[in-house]
């Protein structure tokens, strides 16, 4: 009986190690593609407030 309880014990242990490592890839991967994302960027220019114009705005009519 015991070593049943042994054995259940192991085979959840290695599940829970499997999860945690398929939740690392895609970890891995997300960061991946954000990176690929920011990288095409010019360096030097904040992504934030790439192609904003400083000044007056034009009136949303115009647009």
């Amino acid at each position: 009986m015991a070593s049943s309880t042994t054995f259940q014990k192991r085979q959840k242990e290695q599940n829970r190690q499997n999860k945690r490592q398929e939740k690392d890839a895609r970890r891995k991967q997300r960061r991946e593609e954000l990176d690929r994302g920011r990288s095409s960027a010019e360096p030097g220019v904040d992504p934030d407030i790439a192609g904003i114009v400083p000044g007056p705005q034009p009136v949303a009519e115009d647009l």
